[in-house]
């Protein structure tokens, strides 16, 4: 099957997205405040699991070998990140506010 160029040339424009989007997280990890970087933690691993995802699907598009386990990784770690970012939320709910 053959993948039309500009189908390839989207997916590394959200990867090029994904890398820009990379340093206001990396900045936070590095905040004084422990609540923040706590979140920047897991914006990092989500912004590293969109990565994994967009880079692994070009490979499995470009390259003639299977990339794909790249992909797999990548949605992996995107729904630990977001199974954690879920508990977190309704934990936060379910706190009385004085």
């Amino acid at each position: 099957m053959d993948i039309p160029d500009w189908f390839l040339w989207i997916v590394l424009g959200l990867a090029a997205l994904q890398a820009v989007a990379l340093v206001p997280v990396v900045r936070r990890v590095r905040a004084p405040d422990s609540a923040v970087r706590s979140k920047a933690r897991l914006e990092l691993l989500e912004t590293v699991g969109n990565m994994l995802l967009f880079c692994g699907t070009v490979l499995s598009l470009v390259v003639a070998d299977s990339w794909f386990w790249v992909v797999i990784a990548g949605i992996a770690l995107m729904t630990a990140v977001y199974a954690v970012k879920g508990v977190r939320l309704l934990r936060a709910r379910r706190r009385p506010t004085a």
